[in-house]
């Protein structure tokens, strides 16, 4: 005997009269909430495809994720409204939003990255899709709850369904970056959610098959999606090539999904010039990349002090280990680089090792596939020890630190770009050590530039800025610091005689005067607590 109100039950549509099925078996029932395991799963995994998408695509994931999420939400409140006007046949219209979420969703990671380069109509684009994929998962739940009070009654069937709809968001939440984007990638995944979408269709069918035999022209579309899916699993990679194609001006040689970045290289069809994205960032071109090396190590290399022992952070590429093997007192070079496929790539990617010396199988190179930030602060902490023990001779210390890492457009990078960060570099610096730091356009992100050098002077460092010209990104520039006790005297730096095709000291003497409209600005100070450089550098690049 039920014991809720029945005035509840009508008010929220779930009457005798209109929930559309008969009563349930066990089996039925038990079918049914395992589906709503499933659709919350799906759901919450198309809301992560979607801004792990804009993210790679616009940069600035907080700005996607949350735009994305709090859209996504407000869709599907539309969508739970909207089920107070599904009055009969509850079956027949959950199969049809089965059927539609897994189309749309499914085919969502496809639809933005072959709109993305109409850049204009991106952004409406990937609205429609949360909010039509939002509405649709709306509509879900309350659909699955009405069904399944024909069985249990409409508290016990909201308690249950409102519980595995919780443990499939958590599902779908952590198996994505775990397990989903790292084994499938982005086109693969939304595929793969989109076959479970229309599996809870076909075991809707299956379950209520004799209740509700005229449901047969739904098999048949559901039949029609699962192959078009399966198909999409299977051109996944021509997919991704052609989509991922329309990105670039150059024939696309490589690609992969790591589990940290997109990395593709790319071929100019008639000069074969080799260039590499990550997360669809230009890193390097071929044509002028000793250009930028070069203004970022030889510097440092000429300053003082017998560089022995370096540290890079990035690098993966091996292109700036290269540079830095130029001078013959180099006995060990640590670089840190999270993503092992990037120094795979560099080690056994032929048109990648050919460009780098085949750097990174030198035996005085050691790879940390770490995080930065943990590495230096793990280095710096332990160094603390060893002074205050009174070891101070054992710590381990550096000549000579160069940080190539990309640009701060993400506030996961921001955090190298910090007072702290530096503050920390600074303290596995040898005395007469040097850091030379990448910091972007001096044009078109000034004001991200010069809160660079401002956050390094915040760190007690004394610092050079200066720049040079690519032709691929443009004007581009470098901070050099060191030690307040080790201030270098304008025009001081002489760079050493080893072999270069670009760089002299004349040119680098004259890389330090800038111009009026890319010269200091006043700037706030970058800190972990304070992030501010990302949002200057999204300024920079809204211009």
């Amino acid at each position: 005997m039920k014991t809720e109100s029945p005035n509840i039950e009508v008010a929220l549509g779930v009457s005798d009269q209109n929930r559309g099925v008969e009563d349930l078996t066990p089996s039925q029932s038990g079918w049914l909430l395992f589906s709503v395991l499933v659709v919350a799963l799906c759901g919450i995994a198309y809301e992560l495809i979607i801004a792990a998408v804009s993210s790679y695509l616009l940069g600035n994931s907080v700005t996607q994720f949350s735009i994305t999420i709090g859209l996504f939400m407000f869709s599907m409140g539309i969508g739970s409204y909207l089920t107070k006007f599904i009055q009969s046949n509850l079956v027949i219209r959950f199969v049809q939003i089965e059927i539609v979420v897994a189309l749309i969703g499914g085919f969502s990671s496809t639809i933005l990255f072959c709109v993305f380069p109409f850049y204009a109509l991106y952004r409406p684009t990937m609205f429609l899709l949360i909010g039509i994929v939002g509405a649709l998962v709306g509509l879900e739940i309350p659909l699955l709850t009405r069904i399944l009070a024909s069985r249990k009654g409409f508290s016990d069937s909201l308690a249950h369904v409102l519980s595995l709809d919780y443990i499939g968001a958590l599902i779908g939440s952590v198996g994505f970056p775990l397990v989903l984007l790292p084994s499938l990638g982005l086109f693969r995944s939304s595929f793969a959610i989109g076959l479970l979408n229309i599996g809870v269709a076909g075991i809707a069918l299956w379950v209520l098959r004799r209740s509700h035999p005229a449901l047969w022209i739904y098999r048949w579309m559901t039949l029609a999606v699962t192959i078009g899916l399966i198909g999409g699993m299977f051109a996944s990679t021509w997919l991704a090539k052609f989509a991922e194609g329309q990105l670039f001006a150059d024939e696309m040689l490589y690609s992969e999904q790591s589990p940290y970045q997109r990395i593709v290289f790319t071929k100019h069809p008639r000069n074969g010039e080799l260039r590499l994205y990550l997360d669809g960032h230009l890193q390097f071109a071929a044509s002028d990349e000793h250009r930028y090396h070069e203004s970022l190590v030889h510097p440092a290399m000429s300053l003082g002090g017998v560089p022995k022992r370096i540290l890079i952070l990035g690098g993966g590429d091996g292109l700036a280990i290269r540079e830095v093997f130029k001078y013959p007192e180099v006995e060990k070079i640590d670089v840190v680089d999270i993503d092992p496929q990037m120094t795979r790539l560099g080690k056994e990617f032929g048109p990648l090792k050919r460009l780098n010396g085949d750097s990174l199988s030198d035996p005085r190179v050691a790879i940390h596939h770490v995080d930065a930030f943990n590495y230096v602060m793990d280095l710096s902490r332990a160094n603390h020890g060893l002074r205050v023990d009174g070891r101070g001779s054992q710590a381990l210390l550096y000549d000579r630190v160069f940080i190539d890492l990309p640009d701060p457009h993400s506030e996961v990078l921001n955090k190298l770009y910090t007072r702290e960060f530096y503050t920390m570099v600074s303290a596995v610096l040898s005395e007469d050590g040097s850091i030379v730091t990448q910091s972007g356009s001096p044009i078109v992100t000034r004001e991200a530039y010069w809160c660079i050098r401002k956050t390094l002077e915040a760190s007690q460092l004394h610092v050079v800025s200066y720049r040079t010209y690519l032709n691929s990104f443009g004007e581009w520039g470098f901070h050099l610091a060191v030690k307040e006790s080790l201030k270098p005297e304008a025009g001081s730096i002489v760079l050493r005689e080893v072999e270069r095709r670009y760089l002299n000291t004349e040119i680098f003497e004259s890389s330090q005067v800038f111009a009026m409209d890319n010269g200091p600005l006043e700037t706030p100070v970058n800190s972990l607590f304070e992030p501010k450089l990302y949002m200057l550098y999204e300024m920079g690049l809204s211009r």
